[in-house]
């Protein structure tokens, strides 16, 4: 497996597996397993995804040993305070089954996401967590939260797809040392991807699959991308991605495809926070 080192110095594969809405316990465990059988070794849960049991049953039962993993799991909007975050790490690591995840996200950009990480520092100095880091902050988001933080985040996980691109967020995190990973990185098939006049065509030129080719992009980009199917065939597809290369034209040509707009609902508004917001307050995390 190919890895990048991040900003702390702790390596990282350079595409992931997630498990996002993985509901079903059973199957998301079976899931995991077949995912890590094929290669996987970046293993990305949350707490509000609700499946992190069966993510830790999956490790205990694939055969490969804890520290050969790289496991993310996230921390959710109720819980982004310093007293929640501690908690949060804390039930986890229980559902889990594990004493550290690799690396610990604040899920979104709400509630106190400074407390937070004040706790998620300590965390990470007592050996709980290998890296902290952010998920769906905007660069405008993420510079205020830089300015007033002495640690920076490893991470920040970001929709970000052949219809997404977010090249200036990848251009601003490249600068300050933080390494952008890609959800839905195939825009859960959403805008025709698969049916793309472009990207078969440069899928057909490689003997390769329009989903391998949008992975391939987003590596070649310096993205890693959390790719998800419980097909044990895709799963070994979406990892073959790293015998061959784009050129330029073709990255150009992809390039073109970006609409700079969100494939799923935007939180532009007060009244789509505010809905979001009652939302996550539903979740058993």
């Amino acid at each position: 497996m190919n890895n990048i080192t991040l900003n702390n110095g702790v390596t990282m594969p350079r595409i992931g597996y997630g498990v996002f809405r993985m509901t079903d316990a059973a199957a998301c465990e079976e899931a995991v397993v077949e995912a890590i059988r094929a290669g996987y070794r970046l293993i990305d849960t949350a707490a509000a995804y609700e499946n992190e049991e069966a993510v830790g049953r999956a490790i205990r039962r694939c055969g490969v040993p804890r520290e050969e993993l790289f496991v993310t799991t996230k921390l959710w909007v109720t819980d982004t305070s310093y007293e929640g975050a501690k908690r949060g790490l804390a039930r986890s690591l229980e559902r889990l089954g594990l004493d550290y995840v690799d690396l610990y996200l604040i899920h979104q950009p709400y509630n106190d996401v400074y407390g937070a990480w004040r706790a998620m520092e300590e965390l990470y100095t007592a050996g709980r967590v290998r890296a902290i880091g952010v998920d769906n902050f905007t660069q405008a988001r993420l510079a205020d939260f830089l300015y007033f933080n002495k640690v920076r985040p490893a991470v920040n996980l970001l929709e970000c797809n052949a219809f997404f691109q977010r090249e200036d967020e990848r251009t601003y995190l490249a600068a300050q040392g933080i390494q952008m990973q890609a959800w839905s990185p195939l825009a859960a098939g959403q805008g025709s991807l698969f049916e793309n006049e472009t990207l078969r065509a440069i899928a057909a030129a490689h003997g390769k699959s329009v989903a391998q080719v949008v992975l391939r992009w987003l590596v070649q980009r310096g993205i890693v991308p959390l790719a998800k199917s419980a097909n044990p065939v895709r799963m070994r597809e979406n990892l073959a991605i790293f015998d061959f290369s784009l050129t330029e034209p073709e990255m150009q040509a992809i390039a073109a495809l970006d609409t700079g707009h969100t494939c799923f609902a935007a939180r532009t508004t007060a009244e789509s926070v505010q809905a979001f917001l009652e939302a996550a307050e539903k979740f058993n995390v």
